[in-house]
């Protein structure tokens, strides 16, 4: 082993220990741990939220759906991986000519693209049954567009993850692992800052919520929660999905809060006027607390982690070995495996941010009939599975089920 090499494996060493710390300090600083009181949950039985027609269409589409889903993410690895772990990714980049900046893109957009064609078959069967069973009003010309611009997009931003990290091998060679890891993190604070005005006007339109009575209650429960908000955005969803949502997005001078039209337009009477109501004060008990601040500084923290572990992985082998185009296929593959096995994590922490959210929006509301109301027609619009298996949830499910946040509210306000 060179000398170069053992000074790269100790600056790994130091850089994941260094993330691992931090991002374990945030977590126990930032995350609510115990955001309702009491012990364990009761839960209701589905039967008694959900009429039988409606948890047998809900049963039907998600089973099928899940597993449409869980079968493309494991093609998806086993393509990463023949083509990251076999000399067969290799072997096609090595054939690319051009500008080492031009391969460079050319390799991420050969391997994306493979992956992407590769897995359409699971894609069209996903979207197929979303129009089949009413939750998508989304064309096939529209979806094919917003697929292709949804891997333009990650192709472009990984290509520029990827010459950042050649960059600081070739320039740093004995500290790269510490350049690297500060420069990841740098992206990945600016990325989220940017991501609302650079990439999702891109897809969606937005305009202000337009003045009336529920943009007089936004701004009403914002101002009792100290959220400071000059404006309520409305998405244009319903030419996509049929689903209920709304999300905060950004922080600082780009956050956004964000309503689909389906559910400013869902507002038929004042049961479902309540239910919206209600969706609005979650999203801002995420803008209270800046929770896409706080996942943002964790997730800079873990990718710093991340970049340590990955150069303890490439300081067994040459750098001439790993800094050139060719090693694309290789790094894309652990970025993918890696990715899958950070679910757990990820989804943990977000259960819990979410659940503090509901916890806030219903003492912020205190209208326990209008949260049921709307955990039940989430549900019905989305056809989710609302007792879905115990390590299913625990992997995927990034927020908690209908019936563990029902019988979280009756905690809260009974």
């Amino acid at each position: 082993m060179t000398g170069a090499q053992v000074s790269s494996r100790r600056a790994s060493w130091a850089v994941l220990i260094v993330g691992a710390v931090a991002f374990v300090a945030l977590a126990w600083w930032l995350i609510p741990w115990h955001p309702y009181p009491g012990g364990v949950l009761v839960l209701p039985d589905e039967r008694d939220v959900f009429a039988p027609r409606e948890l047998e269409r809900m049963l039907a589409f998600s089973s099928t759906a899940r597993w449409v889903s869980r079968a493309g993410l494991v093609v998806s690895l086993v393509v990463a991986g023949v083509l990251g772990f076999t000399s067969l990714g290799r072997r096609l980049v090595a054939r690319l000519r051009g500008p080492w900046l031009l391969r460079v893109v050319l390799a991420v957009a050969g391997v994306t693209l493979v992956g992407w064609v590769l897995t359409l078959p699971f894609s069209v069967v996903s979207h197929h049954l979303r129009l089949r069973y009413g939750l998508s009003r989304q064309s096939w010309g529209s979806w094919v567009g917003d697929s292709l611009l949804n891997q333009a997009v990650g192709i472009v931003i990984t290509s520029i993850a990827l010459v950042a990290l050649f960059g600081c091998i070739r320039l740093g060679r004995r500290w790269w692992p510490v350049v690297a890891g500060g420069l990841v993190a740098l992206l990945v604070v600016v990325g989220s800052f940017v991501y609302p005005v650079l990439i999702e006007p891109l897809f969606n339109d937005f305009e202000p919520l337009p003045r009336g009575e529920l943009r007089s209650e936004v701004m009403a429960i914002a101002d009792r929660e100290g959220v400071d908000l000059d404006d309520v955005l409305v998405v244009d969803a319903s030419r996509r999905t049929t689903s209920l949502n709304a999300y905060v997005t950004g922080f600082g001078s780009t956050r956004r809060v964000v309503l689909y039209d389906n559910l400013v337009d869902s507002q038929r009477d004042a049961a479902a006027h309540g239910a919206v109501i209600s969706v609005v004060a979650h999203e801002l008990a995420h803008a209270k607390h800046d929770d896409v601040l706080v996942g943002t500084v964790t997730g800079a923290a873990g990718a710093v982690a991340a970049v340590g572990m990955l150069g303890l992985l490439l300081s067994y082998r040459r750098q001439d070995e790993y800094a050139t185009p060719e090693a694309i296929p290789m790094l894309l593959a652990v970025f993918a495996l890696a990715s899958v096995l950070a679910m757990p994590v990820e989804n943990g922490l977000s259960r819990q941010v979410e659940t503090r959210a509901d916890v806030d929006a219903l003492r912020a509301t205190g209208d326990l009939e209008s949260f049921v109301r709307l955990q039940h027609d989430l549900d019905v619009r989305s056809l989710s599975d609302p007792s879905p298996q115990a390590w299913s949830q625990w992997w995927f499910g990034s927020h908690p089920t209908s019936l563990q946040r029902i019988a979280i509210a009756h905690r809260i306000l009974d």
